[in-house]
């Protein structure tokens, strides 16, 4: 499980079960299992100190780079 931050602010953004060993490059909504200080609008997803992480791209959310740290472990199971 893996705890994603805004870069900007080092906000917790949600908690994510990450499958597989590759790099963060979107984020599944089904597999988001906990919102912190993460907004939608504009088809985008907002820190609440206004720095973008992601857009939407229906089924998830495809990350801007250097925009979000992530922390913990990733599920390699595959």
């Amino acid at each position: 499980m893996l705890t994603l931050r805004c870069a900007a602010c080092r906000r917790k953004l949600w908690k994510y079960l990450k499958l597989g060993k590759g790099e963060v490059l979107r984020c599944h909504k089904e597999r988001i299992t906990r919102v912190y200080d993460a907004e939608e609008r504009d088809g985008r997803i907002w820190c609440v100190c206004g720095q973008a992480v992601g857009v939407d791209r229906g089924g998830h959310w495809a990350m801007l780079p250097n925009a979000f740290t992530y922390s913990g472990t990733k599920d390699t199971r595959l």
